[in-house]
């Protein structure tokens, strides 16, 4: 029988593509309707069904937990961008909560946030060079209950393509968020991440490489034969 993982806070399934892509099998919860979702979907707010996957007993189904809740609270990229519009910083932080529930599960997980979140514990971090990939997109994943060594993390071969601060440069990474200023087309975003099953642009905006979580699934899986071994 395959190990199944819950995906908390799935957008259209980035990150369960990978795990799917080293056998596990997944379900996935997201707030709104994700039709592009390629595996089992449960339409909720991801922390109650979480709470009550616990409180029934139904989370022992379960051999891994990932999370990836909103990362506009903090993220260096949205604050930055809110400060300069006049938006301010409204949205809510969902990290602390999400662990808490994480860790109440007694199962493994893993938590993904963007580079520059001060909450979440840096247990590993991926980017997109380290796959050979046409985005930089650097993660950070705290682990509850396991633990990896943190792969290498090679050089840059160049700048990111588009205009910041004023400037335009070219490079062998493309813009994956916003629109305008050289950002990604979406074409380019499904090339550059390996995500061909969306075409939404905000799907794709939020969107991790499947590569990192097919990475994160074989250590966890060579992690937990070493302790069964």
């Amino acid at each position: 029988m395959r190990l199944r993982v819950l995906d908390l806070f799935s957008c259209a399934g980035g990150a369960a593509m990978g795990y799917h892509r080293v056998g596990f099998a997944v379900d996935g919860c997201d707030i709104v309707d994700r039709p592009r979702y390629p595996f089992a979907y449960h339409r909720g707010d991801a922390l109650e069904y979480l709470a009550d996957l616990i409180t029934s007993g139904d989370i022992e189904r379960y051999g891994l937990v990932h999370a990836s809740p909103p990362c506009q609270a903090g993220c260096t990229l949205t604050v930055g961008t809110n400060a300069s519009q006049g938006w301010g910083a409204s949205h809510v932080d969902l990290v602390a909560a999400t662990r808490v529930l994480l860790q109440a599960s007694g199962l493994p997980y893993v938590m993904e946030q963007p580079n520059g979140r001060a909450e979440i514990r840096k247990d590993l971090r991926l980017c997109g060079e380290m796959f050979g990939l046409g985005v930089l997109r650097h993660r950070n994943f705290e682990l509850g209950r396991w633990a990896t060594a943190q792969p290498a993390h090679p050089p840059h071969r160049g700048y990111v393509r588009g205009h910041r601060h004023g400037v335009h440069r070219n490079g062998p990474y493309v813009a994956a968020y916003g629109n305008g200023g050289g950002k990604a087309t979406v074409p380019e975003m499904q090339t550059a991440m390996g995500i061909t099953w969306t075409d939404v642009r905000e799907e794709l905006t939020e969107a991790i490489p499947p590569d990192y979580t097919q990475w994160i699934g074989h250590a966890f899986l060579t992690a937990r034969q070493e302790v069964f071994a």
